[in-house]
């Protein structure tokens, strides 16, 4: 059975970790499914067009479609008045949905769920980015393969059209995926062959990831 995996907005916020969560999602298929509410869409855009004020309206209009495009399921409607003992007000809506929608897995890089995590009562597990993205490329390694040689031919095009992107490695490390962005750098070494071994530093030479450009936006 598919895993329910509840998005929270920081990691919708993030170009890297949205792209290679819905892009692991799409790769995978039944493993697991990916849900969201509103609240939590109108969160992350807010803070992105707090971040980049110079974006035409057209940018943030094609984000919001993009998430609603890539995920199984936005909720409109839960009860927002059940328990919560988090340390953080504002992050009662995300547990409530999480609770509603019935899932698995909270998907956040905020650390305050870390207060909840055990929390015998809690419904769902909640995972980092870093963590989450571990466990499918333990599960499933040649899928996170296949992603990797996507993203790595991508953003080598980009590079190739005068562009300079940081490494693949580099832009998880930064984002706050250090064991995933191993699993990655190994990946590519695979792919490369032999003569990418030392390229760690670099994230791989030919292999690169651009963390936020408004005409950089795509769907996974």
């Amino acid at each position: 059975m598919a895993q329910r995996i509840f998005i929270d907005a920081n990691i919708l916020f993030s170009r890297t970790l949205r792209d290679w969560t819905f892009m692991l999602h799409n790769q995978v298929g039944t493993m697991f499914q990916l849900h969201t509410t509103h609240d939590v869409i109108a969160e992350a855009l807010y803070r992105l067009r707090r971040k980049n004020p110079e974006w035409n309206g057209s940018v943030t209009a094609r984000l919001h479609d993009i998430f609603v495009e890539n995920v199984d399921e936005v909720l409109g409607e839960f009860d927002a008045s059940i328990d919560f003992d988090g340390s953080d007000a504002n992050d009662r809506h995300v547990h409530a949905a999480a609770v509603h929608c019935k899932a698995d897995i909270l998907l956040t890089n905020d650390g305050g769920f870390s207060t909840l995590a055990g929390n015998v009562d809690l419904s769902y597990s909640v995972y980092s980015a870093d963590d989450f993205f571990v466990l499918i490329d333990d599960s499933a390694a040649l899928s996170v393969r296949a992603v990797v040689d996507e993203q790595r031919a991508y953003w080598s095009r980009r590079a190739t059209a005068g562009e300079t992107p940081m490494g693949l490695v580099e832009a998880l490390t930064k984002s706050g995926c250090p064991a995933f962005a191993a699993r990655v750098h190994e990946h590519l070494r695979v792919l490369s062959g032999p003569t990418a071994r030392g390229d760690f530093n670099s994230g791989v030479r030919g292999s690169s990831y651009e963390a936020d450009r408004p005409n950089s936006v795509r769907s996974a």
